[in-house]
Formats: structure tokens, C-alpha cells, sequence
């Protein structure tokens, strides 16, 4: 039986969460002398990673989600791609291809692989719903599987690896948006906002001065999988699961656990995979913060991140412009929390959905 089905947590995963939380602090000390703020879209990030999941990150062109990124890459140490995704991409430009050549020693024919841009740990797939849906297909193969299939060969993608796809959520023309089935893939859908003004401040002066801040690697490749390993390992309390799992069943339409308000607002909820990532997410959450065991509260602050783009809105909810933020905030205040889980005492995290109105109220 192991550590997650018996409820205790081992010696050695107390020591992991703790080493992980002082490995964290000094992560996010070296991403601030390139990022100004977004601590928490970070952090957001690194739990992904850590329940080897994969981020769908939103923003308007100029949040420096590249730089951000690239940034993570470098102090993580990890090898890096960006994948400029445009409508003449090919699924061979990013998988790679096989090529006839000759061997100069044998003087025979032979096909040698060339590896495309996916073969990297950390990929950053640029406005990825600007590439047909054959293309999309390979990339979300990869990121499924963990690998690719050229011709008759398959090969393994180097661990870790974990993929950062952008969309420009204000420019909808020429584009080819992610069916909701290749949205499910995605573990987190991540939004940006504009920085707050002493932050832009800060940005301005940092980005037209000369400084060249020296980055230094926090974690190794073989740490964090360590700690990926870990978080799978740490228990779950049986009433967090099961309000993990309340959240996921009450946001879908027309069954014998749905509610009015969801019947009327929204086309399809969250399946399964939902309830698994918001279980997942909490204990990488919970363990960000050097807590070995998630609560309710962590359960609450992963709905948006896991929820937002697995929830599709009916007509009437457009119409009344009623986005999944607003159905997610109305699903937490309606779904009872577990007695003595540890979801009364925490407020909101920043980025879940705020000022949302139900119909009529």
C-alpha cells in the first residue's frame, strides 16, 4: 500500500516538500531579476510541472510570456524551444522528418532522422491556434504521449518536458481554435493581465537600461522529477477528493447532479480529467507552500486554472455575456465545502474569478 492509499505521508516526501519550498523562494528570486511581478502566474506554472501537465497561457501581445518562459528554462536549466506556430507549419517541421542519404563509409543508402523543434524539455508553442488542425494534432500527440512517430520509428521525448502553448485571446482572424477535446489536454488554462502601474514602471526602466542580470540554475533536471514523483506519492484526503470530484460533476448540464443555473448556462461541463487535475494540482499547490497534504482551499484555487476552458457556455450565457470565470465563481459558491478540509479559512487566490454577478441577482 502505498503512502497516497494509506492516508501517511513518508519521512522522505516531508523532506522532498520542504527542499522544494526553499528551492522555490530562490526560484522566484532569480526569475525577479528578469520579470517584474507574475509571481503567481509562475508559480502556476511550476505546479503544472510538477503534475507533469502542460499550460495554456492567454494574454494580449506584450506580457513578455516569452521571456517568461525562456526565463523559467534558464534558471531550471532545461533545454528550450520556441515553436512560432503559423498556417504554413508543417507537422514534420515540428516532429522532424526522415532524409535519404548516403553513408560515406559503406557509400549505401540510408534514411537518417533529423529531429524537429520538439525535442527540447520546455517548448513554447507561440499562438498556437494559428496553425490548421493537422498540425495542432501532431503537437497535442506529443504532448499526450511524450513522443513521436516519423515513418516507422518512434522516439521518446527527452524528460522533463512540459509544453507553454500562447493564444492572443483579441485577434480571432486567420486562426484556428483548439476543439474542446484538444483544449482537455491542456491541465491549466492560464490568463495574463496588464501589470499593475508601479510594475510597468519597473518594466520600462528595466527594459531600456543596459543591466544584464547573470541567471543561475535552482533545480536539476533529475530534482524535479524527483518531485514530480513525489507529489503523485502524497495523499489526498477522501472529502477533498470527493469535493474535487462534486466541482466537476455540478458544472455539467442535464444530469441528476446539475443545477438550474449550470442547465441554463452552460453547453458541456468538465469530464473526468478535470476531477483528476484539480486532485493533482492542489497537492503540487499545497506542496509549493511546503504543506505535504492539500486542502479544500487548494482544491478552490486550482477551478478557474482547471476549469475555465473545459466548460463550454450555452447561447444564453453569451448572450447575457456570462463567461466560464463567472459560472466557475457561481459553481464555488454553490458546491458544499468539506467540514474541516481547510476551505474556510483561506481567502481566494488573486487570478480566480472576481465581482462575478449571478443572473438576476
Amino acid at each position: 500500500m502505498s503512502a497516497s492509499d494509506s492516508g501517511e505521508v513518508q519521512m522522505s516526501d516531508l523532506q522532498i516538500v520542504q527542499e522544494l519550498k526553499n528551492a522555490v523562494e530562490e526560484l522566484h528570486s532569480e526569475m525577479a531579476k528578469v520579470i517584474v511581478g507574475q509571481r503567481t502566474v509562475v508559480r502556476q506554472l511550476l505546479t503544472a510541472m510538477l503534475c507533469q501537465g502542460h499550460c495554456l497561457m492567454i494574454g494580449v501581445p506584450g506580457l513578455a510570456k516569452t521571456l517568461m518562459v525562456s526565463t523559467l528554462a534558464q534558471v531550471l536549466g532545461w533545454a528550450f524551444k520556441r515553436i512560432q506556430f503559423t498556417p504554413d507549419l508543417m507537422p514534420s517541421d515540428i516532429m522532424g522528418t526522415e532524409i535519404l542519404r548516403v553513408n560515406p563509409e559503406t557509400g549505401q543508402q540510408e534514411f537518417q532522422f533529423v529531429p524537429g523543434q520538439i525535442f527540447a524539455n520546455l517548448i513554447l508553442a507561440d499562438e498556437i491556434n494559428r496553425t490548421p488542425p493537422r498540425t495542432q494534432s501532431a503537437m497535442l500527440e506529443a504532448m499526450q504521449e511524450h513522443q513521436v512517430t516519423v515513418g516507422n520509428r518512434t522516439i521518446p521525448l527527452e524528460e522533463p518536458f512540459f509544453v507553454v502553448a500562447t493564444q492572443n485571446p483579441i485577434e480571432q482572424e486567420g486562426t484556428y481554435p483548439l476543439p474542446e477535446a484538444q483544449l482537455d489536454r491542456f491541465m491549466f488554462s492560464v490568463n495574463l493581465d496588464y501589470p499593475a502601474r508601479n510594475e510597468e514602471a519597473a518594466i520600462v526602466e528595466f527594459a531600456t537600461g543596459a543591466r544584464e542580470p547573470q541567471l543561475k540554475q535552482v533545480f536539476s533536471k533529475e530534482h524535479i522529477m524527483e518531485c514530480q514523483r513525489m507529489v503523485r506519492r502524497l495523499p489526498s484526503p477522501r472529502p477533498v477528493v470527493e469535493y474535487a470530484v462534486d466541482l466537476a460533476r455540478m458544472s455539467r448540464p442535464r444530469t441528476p447532479d446539475s443545477i438550474e443555473f449550470i442547465d441554463e448556462y452552460v453547453e458541456w461541463g468538465a469530464g473526468p480529467r478535470a476531477s483528476m487535475y484539480l486532485i493533482l494540482g492542489a497537492k503540487a499547490w499545497a506542496a509549493l507552500d511546503g504543506r505535504p497534504t492539500a486542502n479544500a482551499q487548494d482544491v478552490r484555487d486550482m477551478a478557474a486554472l482547471v476549469l475555465r476552458h473545459r466548460i463550454l457556455p450555452s447561447y444564453s450565457a453569451a448572450g447575457e455575456r456570462i463567461g466560464p470565470d463567472q459560472i466557475i465563481r457561481r459553481l464555488l459558491g454553490i458546491v458544499p465545502e468539506p467540514v474541516g478540509a481547510g476551505a474556510e479559512e483561506e481567502p481566494p487566490p488573486p487570478w480566480a474569478p472576481q465581482g462575478a454577478q449571478s443572473p438576476g441577482s
